[in-house]
């Protein structure tokens, strides 16, 4: 039997929250991408937004290990039409509602 792993802990607004090892998270979660509730986005989401001018739509789109031909068969478009909407800087309204759902985001965690 092994001794219980002990993670450091932090308060913030009087929340405590629990400091685990990247490599622990994944193990723990199964390596799924891991999805913010509310409106925020991983890291490796909005870096890739703002370092590599990728939009919102590719970089979660890509940190949930999608392919365009799979996010586009939800969406009932071709692969063709995911790749233009990928690369509009402001998509309708609409468009990203039916992104959100294909993707399983919020609409807020698509708006730049």
């Amino acid at each position: 039997m092994s001794a219980p792993t002990e993670y450091p802990t932090l308060t913030l607004q009087g929340r405590m929250y629990v400091v685990v090892p990247a490599d622990d998270f994944a193990a723990m979660t199964g390596d799924a991408a891991w999805v913010p509730a509310g409106d925020s986005a991983p890291w490796s989401v909005v870096k890739r937004h703002l370092d590599e001018d990728v939009s919102m739509a590719r970089a979660w789109r890509e940190h949930l290990g999608l392919t365009q031909q799979e996010v586009a068969k939800r969406l009932g478009i071709t692969q063709g039409g995911l790749s233009q909407i990928e690369k509009q800087r402001r998509p309708r309204k609409a468009t990203v509602e039916k992104l959100a759902v294909a993707l399983g985001v919020s609409v807020e965690q698509l708006r730049s």
